[in-house]
C-alpha cells in the first residue's frame, strides 16, 4: 500500500507537493497543541521560520529579479530577532532550485533592495509596518506579516495563530501587485485565500 501511495505521489509531482505542505502544515499544528507554555513562543518562531523557508519554492519571481542563476534567495527579518536566529539556522546550507538561501537582519529604515522575502514581525509597530510595505509596493518582494489584529495592506501573506496552530493567510491582490505567481499547492493549504485587496 505505501509502495502504491509512493507511486502515486511520484506520478503527480504537484499532488506530491501539495501533500508535503499540508503534513508540514499538520504537524506544525499537532506540535504546536501539544507544546508546554514555556515553549509555545519557541515552537511558534521555529514553525513560521520553516514555513519561510518552504514559501520561496512555492513563488515565481520575475525573470528579471535575479541577475545570476545561482543568485541567493535572500529573506530579509525586521523586528523579530529571535525568529531571524532560528531561521539563520534553517536555511544553512539549504537550496531552493539551483538558489542558496540567506538571510539578512534589517533595521526598520534600512533599504529593503536585494530581498526578496520580506518578514515584518511583532516588534515593528503598525505605522512602521505599513511603511514597509509601501517600500515594497509594485517591487517583486514576497512580504510576510504576524499581524494578529488584522490583515495589513500590502502583505501577501500574514501568519495567524488559530487553535494554537500557526496558519497563514495569502492576499493574491498582493502577491500580483509585487509581480509575484504562488504555486498553486501554497494556495491550497492556505487558511484563506483574499483576491480583492484586505
Amino acid at each position: 500500500m505505501a509502495f502504491l501511495i509512493h507511486r502515486r505521489l511520484r506520478l503527480l509531482p504537484g499532488l506530491a507537493a501539495v501533500v508535503r505542505l499540508a503534513l508540514a502544515v499538520l504537524l506544525s499544528a499537532a506540535t504546536a497543541a501539544h507544546a508546554v507554555e514555556g515553549d509555545a513562543l519557541t515552537l511558534e518562531r521555529r514553525v513560521k521560520a520553516a514555513f519561510l523557508y518552504k514559501f520561496a519554492g512555492y513563488v515565481e519571481w520575475p525573470a528579471q529579479t535575479f541577475v545570476r542563476p545561482d543568485e541567493p534567495v535572500v529573506i530579509g527579518v525586521v523586528g523579530a530577532d529571535a525568529l531571524a536566529d532560528e531561521l539563520e539556522q534553517v536555511v544553512a546550507g539549504r537550496r531552493v532550485g539551483n538558489r542558496p538561501l540567506s538571510t539578512r537582519r534589517l533595521s526598520r529604515v534600512d533599504p529593503t533592495a536585494g530581498v526578496h522575502i520580506l518578514f515584518v514581525g511583532r516588534g515593528v509597530d503598525r505605522a512602521q509596518a505599513f511603511d514597509l510595505l509601501a517600500r515594497t509596493h509594485g517591487e517583486p518582494v514576497l512580504t510576510v506579516t504576524e499581524a494578529d489584529s488584522g490583515w495589513l495592506a500590502g502583505s501577501v501573506i500574514n501568519f495567524v495563530i488559530d487553535n494554537d496552530k500557526v496558519r497563514f493567510q495569502i492576499s493574491a491582490a498582493a502577491a500580483e501587485g509585487n509581480g509575484l505567481r504562488l504555486g498553486s499547492q501554497l494556495l491550497a493549504v492556505a487558511r484563506e485565500v483574499r483576491r480583492g485587496p484586505p
